[in-house]
């Protein structure tokens, strides 16, 4: 059955490529960087505990050496049009079909997985095609790639990190001891106050975090279960769903999200560092509101 262990196997597979090549242009830094995220992806589940520990220390060790250099890729010497979009576009096709497909054959796919594998499949693909378009050869596909990597650099790994950390956050009680502190200054039985408190919470622990995925378990402890849900007589899904998207509105408005917010501002030379978050913010503070009525009107 196909499942996790081949996005990770595709995963570990490029990332090896990235630091065999980094290692060869004497990148020594960068190398070690790609080398210990592709041992995570191919060997992690066997290190253990510790071992992912270490790991994990090593890597913060490289990235805070300021080592790390950024790669000089030569740009595309020829004008491709607009046939460059395609390949881009098989990806979320790939993965809207693959996972409609693959839920219904469970012997194959990993039904849990679906979604996951046909991404990974689906920029497989992506890449073979793209290759037989514009006439490339795979190495030159690696090379963009790792340039990219080296571009946005110790970010391309904080949303693992900070996934990581929200569930630390959960197994060490955060919730609870945050869920007692919001209990006591929402008024009982204030779906209102439960729904400002839960959404509001969302977006400035992610803030804090810089990942809505890791903000999600302290407050759906501390709020979304116990008052929404269990309380109130939510729906969980729309308890989630909705969570996650105030959640995302404070990816919007925090550097902490920096692959999302200061990489962009890095790749595109802009002079000011926080400039896309200057420019979401007007986005996201109407859209913050506008989920805590919808979830307020739902529950209500």
């Amino acid at each position: 059955m196909i499942g996790i262990g081949f996005v990770y196997a595709v995963a570990g597979v490029v990332f090896a490529v990235f630091a065999a090549s980094s290692l060869v242009e004497r990148r020594w830094a960068n190398g070690a960087f790609h080398a210990l995220i592709a041992l995570s992806f191919l060997a992690g589940d066997r290190l253990g505990d510790v071992g992912n520990g270490v790991l994990v220390l090593a890597l913060v060790t490289i990235a805070a050496s300021g080592r790390m250099r950024r790669s000089v890729t030569a740009a595309p010497p020829v004008e491709h049009g607009r046939r460059v979009f395609v390949p881009a576009l098989v990806i979320p096709a790939a993965a809207l079909v693959g996972t409609l497909a693959f839920k219904q054959m469970p012997a194959l796919v990993d039904p849990k997985q679906a979604t996951l594998v046909a991404l990974a499949m689906g920029t497989m693909l992506a890449l073979a095609l793209g290759l037989m378009l514009l006439k490339a050869r795979p190495a030159q596909a690696f090379a963009a790639g790792r340039g990219l990597i080296d571009d946005i650099g110790w970010a391309a790994i904080m949303p693992q990190m900070l996934a990581s950390l929200g569930a630390v956050f959960a197994l060490a009680g955060v919730g609870e001891v945050v869920g007692g502190l919001m209990g006591r200054a929402i008024p009982g039985g204030s779906v209102a106050g439960a729904v400002i408190a839960y959404a509001l919470g969302m977006a400035l622990f992610t803030m804090v975090m810089g990942n809505a995925f890791a903000a999600f378990p302290v407050m759906a402890a501390a709020i979304g279960v116990p008052l929404l849900i269990h309380g109130a007589g939510a729906d969980p899904a729309m308890v989630a769903a909705l969570g996650m998207l105030a959640g995302f509105c404070g990816t919007l408005m925090t550097p902490m999200a920096a692959n999302f917010n200061l990489v962009p501002a890095a790749l595109l030379d802009l002079k000011d560092r926080y400039g896309v978050i200057r420019a979401q913010v007007p986005t996201a503070l109407p859209l913050l509101a506008f989920n805590m009525l919808l979830l307020y009107v739902m529950i209500a």
